[in-house]
């Protein structure tokens, strides 16, 4: 994964370089304005919608995810239509073409047990958000926050030293 991120740039600048190669400097440079244009147009159009759309569901008193999910991809495609290449034009387009964004969607969250956090038994999938004891006992995970002690102490039911900083 490091040596991609790496190599992502060199591979940007060399597919600029060639588009130059293959037609004109001047179209390439054209090509990269182009680009930026679109995904800046792109960005302000759905940052306006996006919005208008959290404004109605304020008013509406429901907020749904599934109506952002289009907008995200849609900011997505608009950022990598920004980044000078041509590669990450190709990455634009898959994430605006709907049966690929999906497919790639459904692709990336396919995941076998041992990549996917919490998966301890293979008990939980990507789709499964419940976290079991085991679980987080295999993960090393740990969790904070608050307690009260309930068992009686010396007799009485009088609050230990510990509940009293707590509260």
């Amino acid at each position: 994964m490091r040596w991609l991120l790496l190599l992502y740039p060199w591979l940007e600048l060399l597919s600029l370089i060639q588009l130059g190669v293959e037609t004109t400097a001047l179209i390439a440079l054209g090509w990269v304005i182009a680009m930026v244009g679109l995904g800046a147009t792109m960005l302000r159009r759905v940052g306006t919608a996006s919005i208008a759309r959290l404004r109605e569901a304020q008013r509406g008193g429901s907020l749904q995810q599934h109506l952002f999910i289009d907008d995200m991809a849609v900011v997505v495609a608009a950022l990598l239509l920004i980044i000078p290449g041509l590669l990450s034009d190709f990455f634009a387009i898959v994430v605006l073409i709907g049966p690929l964004r999906r497919g790639l969607a459904r692709w990336l969250t396919t995941r076998t047990p041992a990549q996917t956090p919490f998966s301890g038994s293979g008990s939980a999938t990507a789709r499964d958000s419940t976290i079991h004891r085991a679980d987080i006992r295999e993960a090393g995970v740990t969790l904070e926050g608050t307690f009260e002690r309930v068992d009686e102490q010396d007799g009485a039911d009088k609050p230990s030293h510990e509940d009293k900083n707590l509260h």
